[in-house]
């Protein structure tokens, strides 16, 4: 590998991540690669919010803008 990254860790999150090298037995730098490319092969939280716009028109059978029902905002 030829690139370097600094990284400031604070001191307890720094501990988890020696622990977690520990227990798994890989060098650091290793652990924190494989975080970094876990969370970028994640889809972002802002398409996994917007799942449910597919499913928008699907059911039939109701009324087309409950919004504009007589009596359905009493105000």
């Amino acid at each position: 590998m030829s690139n370097t990254l600094t990284i400031r860790f604070p001191e307890e999150l720094l501990e988890r991540l020696r622990e977690k090298s520990k227990l798994s037995g890989l060098p650091v730098g290793q652990v924190v690669r494989q975080f970094v490319e876990n969370g970028l092969s994640e889809e972002p939280v802002a398409r996994q919010n917007q799942a449910w716009r597919k499913y928008i028109g699907i059911i039939k059978g109701g009324p087309r803008n409950v919004s504009s029902r007589k009596g359905f905002s009493r105000g």
